[in-house]
């Protein structure tokens, strides 16, 4: 690593459960940071949030702001998705069932709630590819990043003409896809995969940020049939992933932090420190923004069951790092049934940062937890593909055995494993237990 330089952009939210961005900000902001670096580019890698939907005209101007992944207002239109493809056809064809992050919802809301931007439609690309469109005027996008959209054909790789013509949307919209190793991209979670070296079987990738995620290599296509994983094709040409994702992972702390503690992440976790695991039977469920592993629901919500008198705030922290891991065995438990086994996970995100959270994701999960030197994650593996494209690497084995080192390992704590196996079979049985709470 020799040099990095980031930019933030704002986040709209016109309506409640809407989230929306506009995309010059982001070619803005990557191109300040390009600047910061004051480099002469070899090769440029891409990475970028998934699902998100650009649309533009056929003058490539945008038609309206991005709606993003982590926008919820088209339920009715993932269920209309999944009665004109089918459910089970949908999971053969695309690894996955219809949620309200994935583009193709989107698509259906713009033709059913903004018509007259709809018929203007001719590109449809994700947020990276729109930087990377402005950046080459290239219209592009890797196979990686494309199974996320729900039109395409994870299996064979390509843009499936069944459930485009099910659905009615013009494949000419969709932009050529390619390897992931071939235009230097890929999705987020594919390319922070590879920045902390899961290329293959055996080594988990498990993501501490804003959400959670675990995610594990598989030997060839296999869809979960109840769809409560997502299974997407890896950055590696020819190689698939499988990935549990929980939405709101660090972004629990964060939210704990800004709207009632009011303290330091390092006071917060230092506090939790003083409760033993379990604490005391305290219970965090985390689904602040829904869920999508394993419950896919959007109407999900966050609690904290079990206060009694003893309980202070850092016992509700403690809960609240547990329940995330908890999230995160769900995961696991799901990767294992699809096959996925591994005794060593590459942790990222800024959850990372904290040893008591990895301890207790190492003990929760019963697996080794390594940290890598390069921290910047996805855009990290996005530069290994770059290298790869331009030639400085056969391949993204070589990258990765070139340029991923381990920092440190985290082991499970016995003791702590323990407890939290006990802890594990409580947490399961929280959710069906507050449902009919959410459904009233």
């Amino acid at each position: 690593m020799l040099a990095r330089a980031e930019r933030g952009y704002p986040l709209s939210i016109p309506q409640p459960g809407w989230a929306e961005q506009d995309p010059e900000d982001w070619c803005d902001a990557a191109q300040s940071a390009l600047d910061d670096l004051s480099v002469e580019a070899a090769s440029i890698g891409l990475s970028g949030q998934m699902h998100g939907l650009v649309v533009l005209d056929g003058g490539d101007r945008v038609l309206r702001p991005a709606i993003l992944w982590n926008d919820q207002r088209t339920a009715a239109e993932c269920a209309e998705i999944e009665e004109r493809v089918g459910l089970a056809r949908l999971i053969e064809l695309t690894g996955n069932r219809a949620l309200p992050g994935f583009t193709a919802p989107k698509l259906l809301w713009l033709r059913n709630h903004e018509p007259e931007t709809y018929a203007q439609i001719r590109h449809v690309l994700l947020p990276k590819d729109y930087v990377r469109l402005r950046m080459t005027g290239e219209h592009a996008i890797d196979a990686a990043d494309a199974s996320g959209t729900l039109l395409f054909d994870v299996a064979r790789r390509r843009w499936s003409e069944e459930v485009c013509d099910a659905l009615g949307i013009p494949t000419e919209w969709l932009p050529p896809a390619h390897e992931s190793t071939e235009i230097g991209a890929a999705g987020d979670q594919a390319a922070g995969a590879l920045g902390v070296g899961v290329v293959e079987p055996g080594i988990l990738s498990v993501v501490l940020g804003t959400s959670g995620v675990v995610f594990a290599a598989l030997p060839e296509y296999r869809a979960d049939p109840q769809a409560r994983l997502h299974v997407f094709c890896h950055a590696a040409p020819g190689s698939w992933h499988a990935m549990g994702v929980m939405l709101s992972a660090a972004g629990s702390l964060r939210w704990f932090r800004d709207e009632v503690a009011g303290e330091s992440y390092d006071e917060l976790t230092r506090e939790a420190g003083e409760w033993p695991p379990g604490a005391e039977g305290l219970l965090f469920q985390p689904y602040l923004a829904g869920e999508r592993t394993p419950h896919a629901d959007p109407n999900a919500r966050a609690a904290f069951v079990g206060l009694s008198l003893r309980h202070n705030r850092g016992s509700m922290v403690r809960a609240l790092l547990e329940g995330v891991a908890y999230g995160q065995r769900d995961s696991l438990e799901l990767l294992r049934e699809l096959g996925a086994e591994a005794d060593v996970g590459r942790v990222s995100g800024g959850g990372a940062r904290s040893p008591l959270w990895l301890k207790i994701v190492s003990s929760v999960l019963n697996v080794t937890l390594e940290r890598t030197a390069a921290e910047e994650g996805a855009a990290f593996g996005a530069a290994l593909l770059g290298g790869v494209r331009a030639g400085i690497f056969a391949d993204v084995h070589e990258a990765v055995a070139a340029c991923v080192r381990v920092r440190d390992r985290i082991e499970p704590d016995p003791g702590w494993a323990a407890v939290y196996d006990e802890g594990y079979a409580r947490f399961r049985k929280l959710y069906p237990a507050l449902r009919p709470l959410e459904d009233a």
